[in-house]
């Protein structure tokens, strides 16, 4: 057996198989863990306020899945494209100096070439490391202001009703943020442009 032939298998079955978390994590939905003491338990609010704060963050039970579900999905596709894109641009320059007349030296440089060109452009196109950061940085402000309603419920207003409308027009803020940031990160086409060429 050709060596460069056995490299271009070895090559694409590390590939694919290496490729399984971040397909488990595009197909697998996450669960919330819980957070500790959440509103039931709080002493700071009467029971129709815990009861319109329990609603609230019912509600927001999905959004805060799919906020999760998305920042996994791109932190995975993300080192999938690192643990492969750096090491390529080292083995391709040498790889080269390799080539001849051989098919399956050929062979190997295009598989391994085509393979990085794909994940920049995935990478490039679906803007990563923007998605990474929007949907973590929601997550992680949600929580955060989660965790401060309950511990400090003062910051947010002088009487409880003032608390919870502040905490909801915060949570709201949070989300035209995270939905701007994702529409914005999407890869579109923009048909005006193409209709005056």
């Amino acid at each position: 057996m050709d060596l460069f032939l056995f490299f271009t298998c070895l090559y694409i079955i590390t590939a694919i198989f290496s490729f399984i978390p971040v397909f488990i994590a595009i197909i697998r939905k996450v669960r919330l863990k819980p957070g500790g003491v959440s509103f039931d338990e709080s002493p700071h609010f009467t029971d129709e306020a815990k009861f319109l704060l329990n609603s609230h963050y019912s509600r927001l039970n999905g959004t805060l899945i799919f906020w999760k579900n998305q920042a996994k999905k791109y932190i995975r596709f993300h080192y999938y494209c690192l643990y492969w894109t750096i090491p390529i641009s080292i083995i391709i320059p040498i790889l080269t100096q390799t080539v001849s007349e051989n098919f399956y030296s050929k062979l190997l440089l295009t598989v391994i070439s085509t393979h990085s060109a794909i994940l920049l452009s995935f990478h490039k196109g679906f803007k990563v490391d923007q998605n990474i950061i929007a949907f973590r940085h929601g997550e992680s402000e949600f929580y955060d202001l989660y965790r401060n309603l309950l511990d400090r419920p003062h910051e947010f207003g002088n009487t409880e009703n003032e608390q919870i409308n502040s905490y909801f027009k915060q949570v709201e803020s949070i989300r035209k943020f995270i939905r701007n940031a994702e529409t914005d990160n999407f890869p579109i086409i923009d048909y005006s442009k193409m209709n005056k060429n």
